[in-house]
């Protein structure tokens, strides 16, 4: 069954690690061909942080220019995209 890319949504689950504050609602749905920028920059405005550091499953920390589709192609457990986010740098 085709999808159409413009329209496909990806699921999103925001782990808080280190000290970062918990957001109060973890899980998003983003349309599948946003930069991950907008995810960076969604965070910044949710915490109130200029600087911040995210990583996809605990390993590396995405370019804002990769796309959320091919991130989730890559990188999705359990049909969501887990993407950690700190206020200090966790993982090299």
């Amino acid at each position: 069954m085709a999808t159409d890319a413009s329209s496909r949504k990806v699921v999103i689950l925001l782990k808080a690690t280190g000290d970062a504050p918990i957001l109060k609602q973890s899980k998003f749905k983003i349309g599948a061909n946003e930069k991950f920028a907008k995810v960076i920059d969604f965070l910044r405005r949710q915490l109130h942080r200029d600087t911040l550091f995210l990583y996809i499953n605990s390993a590396f920390s995405p370019n804002p220019d990769d796309t959320v589709i091919d991130l989730y192609d890559n990188f999705a457990s359990d049909g969501k995209l887990v993407v950690n986010y700190a206020c200090s740098m966790a993982w090299g």
